[in-house]
């Protein structure tokens, strides 16, 4: 099985006030715990988001083909750039998500008989931001951006998505805000 792995650092996080991806976590930028997560999982890693931005790091970046289109753009640039077949999807802002774990949804991947396997919390919550996609989505996904529809739960409610149920949510918790930075580094983690 072909595998790659991305990280999504094309937002704005315009709710912390700062480049999340850029937040210091365990002696580096966020974006290089999750970066290191995703590459152990995969094989390889890619950013997905403003090349310059993200130049001072040791990581090959890519830009969106379409820009200002949320998460579903930098998807959509990933799977134009990859030659695997099946592709991890990471936020940058998911500090609790581990290699293991992102090998197992890798894993699972493939056998499902779906384009895409979305992590789901036992509330339901799904993940689409930590999540395996197949490179033949790429076609839809353009065809979505081009109608200039961007909600990316719209988009995989017309897709063969499977889910990957979870027993806790923790994997799928990102940091939006400063107070919620706070309380994840003010927590135990193993």
């Amino acid at each position: 099985m072909m595998r790659a792995g991305f990280v999504l650092v094309g937002g704005r996080s315009a709710r912390m006030g700062r480049d999340k991806a850029l937040l210091a976590y365990r002696g580096a930028a966020l974006v290089d715990h999750i970066a290191r997560q995703v590459a152990e999982a995969a094989g390889s890693v890619v950013l997905v988001g403003h090349p310059e931005r993200y130049s001072h790091l040791p990581y090959s970046a890519i830009a969106d083909e379409y820009p200002d289109s949320g998460p579903l753009g930098g998807i959509h640039a990933a799977l134009g750039a990859t030659p695997a077949d099946w592709n991890l999807m990471v936020a940058c802002d998911m500090p609790a998500v581990t290699a293991p774990f992102l090998r197992q949804l890798l894993e699972q991947a493939a056998g499902s008989g779906a384009d895409c396997l979305v992590v789901r919390s036992p509330s339901g919550l799904a993940g689409p931001l930590c999540a395996v996609y197949h490179r033949r989505c790429r076609e839809s996904l353009a065809a979505w951006l081009d109608s200039g529809r961007r909600k990316t739960a719209d988009w995989l409610a017309v897709q063969r998505a499977g889910w990957y149920p979870v027993v806790s949510g923790d994997w799928l918790r990102n940091v939006n805000t400063p107070g919620e930075w706070d309380e994840y580094i003010e927590e135990p983690h193993g």
